[in-house]
């Protein structure tokens, strides 16, 4: 071998160790690298438990028995869901329809409920005799002594007058309450109210009935 050839040998060994790409595995990711990989996380969402689940785990614990369509209905008393309180804040009703014909008074409860019902044929009053003032009268105190035989008057703590119609009726019940039979429950009425239907547009009134 000459003395040229061996700096070419050697110079060619350095540039096939430069040019050659050394071999060797990558290191792991760190494992603090993952908090900001962008692969999918997949969460799993606890589900909360609802109050009616609660209570079925709280009833079945007790019974021993598992209810799966336990919605709370057998905890109430039917007796007591039966019982309707009346609204201190609603008072009883007084009803009186006069008409040209009879006069009915009706009494009802807050919730709109008919405790006393009566009309002057009820108290024997036929035909023409039901649309009298004596007729209308005598009706007015008799609701008045059924209410006190029925201790409605010692219920009783607010009462509506509702007026309705302008028969000779209407005139007549008003004197009894302002008179001497009405002293029970006069001072029971908070308010007066008038409920006569009056016509407003429609169709053609009926012919007047005209006699003579």
């Amino acid at each position: 071998m000459s003395r040229f050839s061996t700096p070419r040998l050697l110079g060619q060994g350095f540039l096939r160790i430069l040019t050659t790409k050394p071999q060797c595995t990558a290191p792991s990711a760190p494992q603090w690298t993952r908090l900001f990989s962008q692969s999918r996380v997949v969460r799993v969402e606890e589900k909360e438990e609802t109050p009616m689940e609660s209570m079925r785990g709280i009833f079945a614990s007790a019974t021993g028995n598992p209810i799966s369509n336990f919605d709370g209905s057998d905890l109430v008393n039917p007796e007591l869901a039966k019982e309707e309180k009346d609204d201190p804040l609603e008072p009883y009703h007084f009803h009186i329809y006069s008409h040209r014909h009879n006069t009915h008074v009706t009494v009802s409860d807050p919730q709109r409920n008919a405790l006393i019902s009566l009309s002057c044929g009820n108290l024997g009053f036929k035909n023409s005799g039901r649309k009298q003032y004596d007729a209308a009268y005598q009706l007015g105190a008799y609701v008045i002594d059924k209410m006190n035989q029925k201790g409605l008057t010692k219920k009783i703590h607010k009462l509506e007058v509702i007026l309705r119609g302008f028969g000779a009726g209407r005139e007549a019940v008003v004197k009894v309450l302002m008179g001497n039979e009405g002293k029970v429950i006069r001072n029971l009425i908070t308010r007066v109210s008038d409920a006569t239907r009056l016509k407003f547009g429609g169709t053609r009134s009926k012919r007047p009935r005209r006699l003579g």
